[in-house]
């Protein structure tokens, strides 16, 4: 993986990366890529489902573990003969596990041009703060 960190927001798309090398050589279904974006105030997601109709797409989270569906249907008329078959067709699904520090109470999703986008914030006590540094006199303080 390319992203070497212990941020924990980052863990999991490692974890993630195998699973989607697993799936895209053909063991446990078809692909559903990814993109992970860590913000200042939140985390977007976001997947690639070109072509998937929007009322099939389902976003849950249950347990710290956020999970999208969707489906794609065959779309041939009655005289229609299929000689290639290139597209993935069926359901699809992927899991991310979040971690402690996202709000998954705040979660919204939006599905446009084949991308759906989920944005998940960053709980308050987890975003970077500045701790301010007394100066030698005020050390007195936090010694005793």
């Amino acid at each position: 993986m390319l992203l070497t960190s212990i941020d924990p927001f980052v863990q999991e798309f490692e974890r993630q990366f195998d699973r989607l090398t697993r799936q895209a050589a053909g063991n446990g279904g078809a692909a559903m890529p990814m993109d992970g974006i860590r913000r200042a105030d939140d985390v977007v997601l976001r997947f690639d489902l070109p072509g998937i109709d929007p009322g099939s797409i389902e976003v849950t989270v249950d347990r710290g573990v956020l999970t999208v569906s969707a489906q794609r249907q065959e779309e041939y008329g009655e005289n229609d003969r299929l000689f290639v078959r290139e597209r993935v067709m069926g359901a699809f699904t992927r899991r991310v596990y979040l971690s402690e520090h996202l709000d998954a109470d705040a979660i919204e999703a939006a599905y446009d041009n084949g991308v759906l986008a989920v944005r998940i914030p960053v709980l308050e006590r987890a975003k970077p703060r500045k701790v301010a540094v007394q100066q030698s006199a005020d050390q007195k303080a936090i010694k005793s």
